[in-house]
């Protein structure tokens, strides 16, 4: 499937959940497919923790996402150094872009679609990982803006292994003498930070299989390698995960929250994730209810494959299904 080229474009200055602005706000997209008559074959996309758009389309989405049917747009979130970012952004630059949340990232999407692209409704909203965790949140923050939703490897909330997790990567980045607080002049090489995230990446039992003691070497060298992917930009995309919890507006409830949502849910996880662990979405689906796709694979976190039979089924018979 070929790649379409890069949108971008501005909703102008946008005011976050703090209260804070982030000037001149832009938002890079791509498309796939033809957008019908009436704009109601719209399917969102949403981007991962340091995932692009162009990441999303290396997943291949096309078995799951029949794009002569939809019309697929891939939003990139803010941070994504895509989209207004710490690394991008000239008048806001490092660490003097203002801290945003994951409500937030839907608010501009929103604004994306209504104001800029004239969409008032789409036919599905879908993510991985981070875009799950977005998922969750369209669910709650426009109840009526999509009949279907499909959150894969996504979290209503960090639970507390989660967390522990998170915690751990935060410390360990603002730690580095290179990070300076954001205020580096180069992009820092925080190596710890690589290794940490490598490790919980997929799992003990993949790791054994897929690696043989002497290859840790080779693998240290690896995580030594400077990241193309710029360190602001994770830290406070990590800092809006943390901060995330669907049922904030709900009086802590995930019941209420639920309870708030009208579309039809799909929710794809991952057993042994050990990055997103599964068990706030597995309760959250109780809640709904919502169809419940559990991955059996050593794979953890990155179990997720559109060619999977029970993901991609699970996939076109929801939207398959009426409204």
């Amino acid at each position: 499937m070929a790649q379409n080229n890069l949108k971008k474009v501005s909703i102008g200055d946008f005011k976050l959940e703090s209260g804070k602005i982030i000037n001149d706000c832009t938002l890079g997209y791509r498309t796939h497919g033809r957008l019908n008559a009436d704009k109601s074959n719209v399917i969102l996309f949403l981007t991962w923790f340091g995932g692009t758009s162009t990441d999303i389309e290396n997943t291949a989405p096309w078995p799951s996402v029949d794009t002569t049917r939809f019309f697929l747009i891939i939003v990139d979130a803010l941070g994504d150094g895509v989209s207004s970012s710490p690394s991008n952004s000239i008048k806001q630059h490092g660490a003097a872009f203002p801290a945003f949340t994951i409500r937030d990232m839907v608010e501009t999407q929103h604004e994306l679609l209504t104001k800029k692209l004239g969409i008032a409704h789409t036919y599905a909203v879908m993510g991985i990982s981070m875009g799950g965790i977005q998922t969750f949140q369209w669910a709650v923050s426009y109840p009526d803006f999509t009949g279907r939703l499909i959150a894969i490897v996504g979290s209503p909330k960090p639970g507390s292994y989660d967390m522990m997790l998170y915690q751990t990567l935060r410390r360990t980045i603002e730690d580095a003498p290179a990070y300076a607080k954001g205020n580096y002049t180069v992009n820092p090489n925080i190596v710890s930070a690589n290794m940490l995230w490598e490790l919980f990446l997929t799992t003990p039992d993949d790791r054994i299989a897929t690696m043989h003691p002497e290859d840790v070497t080779k693998w240290m060298k690896d995580t030594k390698k400077p990241q193309v992917a710029d360190w602001n930009n994770r830290y406070y995309q990590l800092m809006a995960i943390i901060g995330h919890d669907i049922s904030k507006n709900y009086h802590g409830s995930m019941q209420e929250a639920a309870a708030a949502i009208h579309a039809k849910m799909l929710i794809i996880s991952s057993r042994y994730d050990h990055m997103v662990n599964p068990h706030p979405a597995m309760e959250f689906s109780k809640l709904l209810p919502a169809k419940l796709v559990l991955l059996n694979s050593d794979k953890g976190h990155i179990a997720f494959d559109f060619k999977l039979p029970e993901m991609k089924n699970s996939i076109i018979e929801l939207l398959n299904s009426p409204k």
